[in-house]
């Protein structure tokens, strides 16, 4: 069975095709340039209606840069891709190193790696050690992963709690 993509490792080219993009003016710190121009961007993924925005940079194109790396985390946190047979992706697979997933949370595939760990998870019926032994790496590296991103982990541990397991720290 061929992986799905998930649309937070959509490339840039299909993404932006899916995003409606807004810009805006704001105000506060940051001199006439951000007063005048309208460099605060806002991008929607219509099919869902996920947001996300970036003001703090002095370009627009900075910000947009920064707004669709954000969005992509939104992606990775609000949907859930189903399929059956959850075998790593090769964006995963690249970047295993034995037992280890190397990745900082900065890096432009960190979305689509935190992504495909939430969704085998959720495949997995939120069994850890299930969905580590299915993405090939120990459970402390998958736990690590997803708390790369706090906003993660939170999720992570609602929906443990919500089915009587404990939650991770």
């Amino acid at each position: 069975m061929v992986h799905p993509v998930h649309p937070a490792a959509w490339s840039a080219e299909k993404l932006a095709k899916a995003v409606q993009v807004r810009f805006r003016r704001d105000r506060g710190p940051g001199g006439q340039n951000r007063n005048k121009v309208e460099t605060g961007v806002i991008v929607t993924f219509t099919p869902l209606g996920i947001q996300a925005s970036a003001t703090e940079r002095r370009t627009q194109a900075e910000n947009r840069r920064v707004a669709l790396f954000r969005l992509r985390l939104q992606l990775a946190l609000q949907h859930r891709s189903e399929y059956t047979e959850m075998l790593p992706s090769g964006i995963w697979c690249d970047r295993l190193r034995g037992k280890q997933i190397q990745v900082n949370s900065s890096h432009q595939d960190f979305p689509a790696l935190l992504a495909e760990a939430l969704d085998v998870i959720a495949g997995s019926e939120w069994n850890i050690p299930l969905a580590a032994e299915r993405l090939r790496v120990s459970n402390s590296q998958l736990i690590r992963l997803v708390k790369s991103h706090p906003p993660a982990l939170v999720k992570l541990n609602q929906e443990l709690e919500d089915r009587g397991f404990s939650p991770r720290r």
